[in-house]
């Protein structure tokens, strides 16, 4: 059973108020940068850098991170696995860096993020941003902003609709996961 848990309209308050709560907590901007992991993080962070520089009257810079090669299940991911652009055109020793991400489950993905973000420097502190935390992690991983905490099963599924890839904003439970999807 499919679940709309966020609309359109909630989507983009739970952005303000993340972007809201980033700015309180950074009351020296002068060290922020944000860098979203491929493909959803990236245009999450994108949304958040357009608020966080409107609200703030700042200037941040951005990046994004692809960790394909990073991650310790890529042969269960594709035969070939495509490797994207990472684009951090800046420098990230000293920064204070908030990467981010669509949904929080094991960790794994952010350990991956965390391995590759260190390849490019050292960073004074990194902080997580996701959208959706759900639970069930497999590494001592914890978001620093989250959008939206939502308990699930471990068979579940929680997709982050974003208009640049899906065309429209929402956050969608697939109860009982893949299950549910082969009987619609």
């Amino acid at each position: 059973m499919q679940k709309t848990i966020v609309d359109e309209t909630l989507f983009s308050r739970i952005l303000d108020r993340v972007a809201h709560e980033i700015i309180e907590k950074h009351t020296d901007t002068s060290k922020l940068c944000i860098v979203g992991i491929k493909t959803r993080g990236v245009y999450l962070a994108q949304r958040l850098h357009e608020r966080i520089v409107k609200f703030a009257d700042i200037n941040l810079p951005m990046g994004e991170l692809d960790i394909t090669f990073y991650r310790d299940d890529l042969s269960h991911v594709a035969d070939q696995p495509q490797m994207k652009k990472t684009d951090i055109g800046f420098d990230i020793n000293g920064k204070d860096v908030i990467l981010v991400d669509d949904v929080l489950y094991t960790g794994r993905t952010v350990r991956c993020a965390l391995d590759a973000l260190t390849d490019y420097g050292r960073p004074a502190k990194i902080e997580l941003m996701v959208m959706v935390d759900r639970g069930h992690r497999e590494l001592p991983v914890k978001a620093d902003f989250v959008g939206k905490n939502v308990p699930t099963a471990d068979e579940d599924i929680i997709h982050v609709h974003l208009k640049e890839k899906d065309g429209d904003d929402k956050i969608v439970h697939n109860i009982g996961g893949q299950k549910d999807r082969i009987k619609a």
